[in-house]
């Protein structure tokens, strides 16, 4: 006799440098991870840039592999997909990729946000569309293309995010969600597009090409005959619509809702709280949430870990080897050179800068209170403050605005207890860890489940969240070390910033 069917939900989260494919059960355990690399195109400075038809055949690739590991294709309920946001992936009229897609560590459009701001376009679109545009935003990327490549901007059919290229990849179906609608062309009131808001951009008549919204949890389509071919999923197996991978990742840790202030220490810099009635403000992008009527407010830079794992790649190459060959951790090796450094007096600072920040597109990344007796750990311990530091300029603004009190954390370093407790010590607050290790992903098979009907909503998470909790309470001494460091830090930073600009001036090449 065939075993019972037993409701499995498959989660793919395509990142910046990876992609995963992973099965959960119904009770939100992972029974399976399959991870490819993407590999990104850097053609020009500025430029970051990936093969859009590359991102799929390593998508179909791990859902096959996280499949044959589980046995559990004929399991699959439903599938839902969550990427990086902003950025652009362009199809043409036929429904092809218009050239590569555009990540969002992209700033070749660093010049146009500048005329904006100066011209006062930027002060409208934080009014209309409840954000301020920046360098990787699609109205800002839209704009280069229209005036440095416009044989391409006239072949525009639609604009899609990363997960909706992907979905239409599973389904033959073009949509978005209202999350990842919000990113440039939404009214902040309303929540909807708006002919006029391109229009703020020099983009006229773009609304035509944009896709329609759908719900996170609206069933968008089935799987293909094709793409069942190359991923071993089930022909028919329902896809719902998915979402931005900022709010799957908080609400993949429980952490999307009033009063909570989820924090995703990954690529970006990232820090978010929902609010159930719109409040614009030039510190963070209020965008739309799950449902209508929910907006998340999104503080964001992208200056967190990838600043961590720079260092990793040019300091600790052999410790990096020893951990993969091993299979053991790259950052229990560092724990005792990092621990050795907080337990003494550091003048030793980090401007953690090296792919944007808060401060424009000119501020660059740098040691400053570097003496020859500081050693490796001292370097890291920087690094790490440095990251925690941005966080809390983000976090700051968003306990200002909406007075969000419990903490959750989640990313890769994260799972360090030793750089939760540095975020804790920094925050000035307790910071909860929830195990979920593929946070994103477990935030797009919540939506997968509700659309199927698994769950009520998407967060009627089935776990028992205080059994995947640990609280870090900051500790006081610490905590007040802490606080004279970031003061010193936010004045470094305005000190510099006349002076990035004639940094910057020296490599004039590395702007274009």
């Amino acid at each position: 006799m065939p075993p019972a069917f037993a409701p499995c939900l498959l989660g793919i989260d395509n990142g910046l440098t990876v992609t995963k494919a992973v099965v959960f059960d119904a009770q939100g355990r992972v029974l399976g991870v399959a991870r490819r690399r993407l590999p990104q195109q850097m053609p020009r400075p500025r430029h970051v840039e990936r093969d859009m038809s590359a991102l799929w055949r390593a998508t179909a690739e791990a859902i096959a592999e996280v499949l044959a590991i589980t046995g559990r294709a004929a399991d699959i309920a439903a599938v839902a997909t969550t990427a990086h946001g902003d950025g652009l992936y362009l199809l043409d009229r036929d429904g092809h990729p218009l050239g590569p897609g555009i990540l969002s560590l992209d700033s070749r459009a660093g010049a146009v946000v500048t005329e904006w701001e100066a011209s006062g376009v930027s002060d409208t679109a934080l009014s209309r569309t409840g954000q301020r545009p920046h360098a990787s935003a699609p109205s800002a990327l839209l704009a280069w293309i229209r005036d440095q490549d416009p044989g391409r901007y006239a072949r525009i059919g639609t604009v899609l995010a990363c997960k909706d290229w992907i979905r239409l990849c599973l389904t033959g179906k073009i949509g978005t969600d209202l999350t990842e609608a919000s990113t440039a062309f939404t009214d902040v009131a309303t929540q909807v597009y708006f002919d006029d808001i391109p229009c703020l951009f020099g983009l006229d008549g773009l609304t035509s090409r944009l896709p329609p919204a759908n719900l996170p949890d609206a069933v968008a389509g089935e799987v293909t005959p094709e793409a069942a071919r190359l991923t071993g999923l089930r022909a028919g197996t329902p896809v719902v619509t998915g979402l931005h991978d900022v709010t799957a990742s908080a609400l993949g840790i429980g952490g999307y809702g009033a009063g909570r202030l989820a924090i995703v220490a990954g690529t970006y810099s990232i820090n978010e709280t929902m609010s159930r009635a719109p409040r614009p403000d030039a510190r963070w992008f209020c965008r739309n949430g799950l449902r209508p009527g929910e907006w998340n407010n999104m503080a964001i830079s992208p200056a967190s870990a990838t600043n961590y794992d720079w260092f990793l790649d040019r300091l600790c190459g052999a410790e990096r080897r020893v951990a993969e060959l091993t299979g053991g951790s790259v950052h229990d090796a560092l724990a005792p050179e990092i621990e050795a450094a907080l337990a003494r007096p550091s003048t030793l600072m980090f401007y953690h800068y090296l792919y944007g920040s808060p401060h424009g597109p000119v501020a660059s990344a740098g040691f400053v209170g570097l003496r020859g007796w500081h050693d490796r750990g001292d370097m890291l311990r920087a690094v790490i403050e440095g990251i925690a530091f941005n966080h809390r300029l983000h976090v700051d603004a968003l306990r200002d605005g909406f007075g969000a009190t419990d903490v959750l954390l989640t990313g890769g370093i994260s799972r360090s207890p030793l750089f939760a407790q540095v975020f804790a010590d920094v925050l000035g607050v307790p910071v909860t860890v929830r195990d979920t290790d593929e946070a994103a992903a477990w935030g797009a098979a919540l939506c997968a489940g509700s659309g199927v009907g698994l769950f009520a909503t998407p967060t009627d998470d089935p776990r028992d969240l205080a059994t995947v909790s640990h609280v870090f309470h900051p500790d006081p001494g610490r905590a007040a070390e802490m606080t004279v460091r970031y003061a010193l830090h936010g004045d470094l930073s305005r000190a510099l910033a006349p002076l990035w600009p004639r940094i910057e001036a020296l490599a004039p090449e590395a702007g274009t």
